[in-house]
């Protein structure tokens, strides 16, 4: 099996992270690959917040936290949230926001480092204030948040894939 294959199989979400701040050079390579993913038309709807302030994050958190109803932290202590945000002028933004999504779990993952796709990005930014945060950041398109990946160094290590469930591939030849 080749390296991207092996890779992509051997991808599983991490759920406890440790407190080690990941490089700055692993962080850009992951946005790189989120950035490179397809898009409708080439349109490139996806915009990535990197969140490693960790007030910032902490604040992100506790608002993902209130929308899910938990009073715990949905991020699982990753130092690190990679907002995905995309632009609703593009009619695929949702699609090709998750595909951004799917590639920087992928270079996390090659990187060395766990992540987890953590939803409710949506009803986040579509709150008043955190819409107020985004152009204050400079963002002043109409975004939707697709959804927001942790990122960090696992606290004990990466995860091995669960078992993928049968039945779910029918041929037509």
């Amino acid at each position: 099996m080749n390296d991207l294959l092996n890779l992509i199989n051997s991808r599983a979400s991490t759920k406890a992270y440790s407190e080690t701040m990941p490089e700055n050079e692993k962080i850009e390579e992951i946005i790189k690959a989120g950035l490179s993913a397809a898009s409708g038309r080439n349109l490139q709807a996806p915009i990535i917040v990197a969140v490693t302030n960790k007030d910032v994050r902490d604040k992100l958190s506790a608002a993902n936290a209130a929308i899910m109803g938990v009073d715990t932290d949905p991020f699982y202590s990753a130092p690190v949230v990679l907002v995905v945000l995309a632009k609703k002028a593009a009619h695929t933004y949702v699609y090709d926001g998750s595909l951004a999504l799917g590639n920087m779990m992928l270079a996390a993952h090659a990187e060395g480092l766990g992540s987890c796709w953590i939803h409710r990005a949506r009803e986040v930014f579509e709150l008043p204030e955190w819409k107020e945060w985004l152009k204050s950041i400079g963002i002043e398109d109409e975004v939707e948040g697709i959804g927001n990946l942790i990122v960090g160094y696992p606290k004990d290590k990466i995860p091995t894939p669960k078992e993928k469930k049968s039945g779910r591939v029918f041929y037509v030849k």
